[in-house]
Order: C-alpha cells, then structure tokens, then sequence
C-alpha cells in the first residue's frame, strides 16, 4: 500500500515522507557514522528506505534530518533512525518531527509501537513511549558487526561474547 506523502513546512523548514526528495549520500553519511548503525553500507540504507515509511527534514533544499518508521501499517512499527543535525538542534525540530510521525495516516491505531535510544528517552516520553512494560518476552538477534563482515573487514572486532549490549 502507498501512502500519500505528508509535506509539512516551518518558515525555512519542512518535513516530507516524499523519499525522491531524501539526499541519501546526506542520510548515509550521518548513519555509517552514527554509534547504532556504524558502517553502513549505501545499499542497505536504500533497501531499507525501499521498505519503511521515511521522514525527510530539510532546511530549503538541505536535508538536515530523518526518520525512518518500519511497519506493516496495521499492528506494529518500530521507529529508528532518527537524527537532526547538530547545527539545526534547539529550534524544536524533533518534536515537530515526532509530531509528524505520530499523527501520520498509517500510523494510527498499531497495537505496538517501539523504539531503542541510548540518550532521547525525554523527547520520546513527550509522545507517549514508555520503558517496555515486559522486558523478560522480548528476544533479539544483534549482530553489531554485521556490516563490518559483510564488507569482508578483517580489522573489525568480532563479537564473540554475544553481547547486545545497546549503548554501542
């Protein structure tokens, strides 16, 4: 199902879930060196804005935020890749983002809706999020490394331990 895309505009910003308007040599770049997505190859990011529902921030034509919502529209979504430029933080933008999100179309009436941060847990709570409510059913799979190896990097540690541990 395609969704109508959402345009929105602030003065000189705005938001869009239009994904032919995403620079995503711009996306890319933050997220390969984000802490939760490091090394990021380019064609994973496009395989995976081909599959969610994406929110592109621009400040005039730059894009200077995202988002990505993964999500079968009906039951469940998990929000992630989330970022604002540091140089276009302070001016109520994540929130203005959220807001966006969480009045979207397909978004409504999910049973679930989650999301992991290391350090926005305030921003999200304004929306509703809480800690998971029973921690003890969730299960994950984490491969930390998994672009790393994938690239056939020899020089990246592996994760022999098993860790998921979150903050890296």
């Amino acid at each position: 199902m395609m969704d109508a895309y959402v345009e929105q505009v602030r003065g000189d910003y705005s938001l869009s879930t239009d994904t032919s308007r995403l620079d995503l040599m711009a996306v890319h770049a933050y997220l390969a060196a984000s802490y939760w997505s490091p090394g990021l190859p380019m064609a994973v990011l496009e395989r995976a804005v081909s599959g969610s529902l994406c929110f592109g921030l621009y400040f005039q034509k730059e894009q200077i935020g995202f988002a990505r919502v993964i999500t079968d529209r009906a039951t469940f979504a998990y929000l992630c890749d989330v970022y604002v430029l540091e140089k276009h933080r302070g001016h109520g933008l994540s929130r203005w983002m959220m807001e966006c999100i969480a009045e979207h179309a397909s978004l409504q009436g999910l049973r679930r809706f989650v999301l992991v941060t290391r350090d926005a847990h305030g921003l999200y709570e304004k929306f509703g999020f809480q800690p998971l409510a029973k921690p003890e059913g969730y299960m994950e799979l984490f491969r930390p490394n998994v672009y790393a190896q994938a690239q056939g990097n020899a020089n990246e540690p592996s994760n022999a331990s098993g860790s998921n541990d979150l903050r890296n």
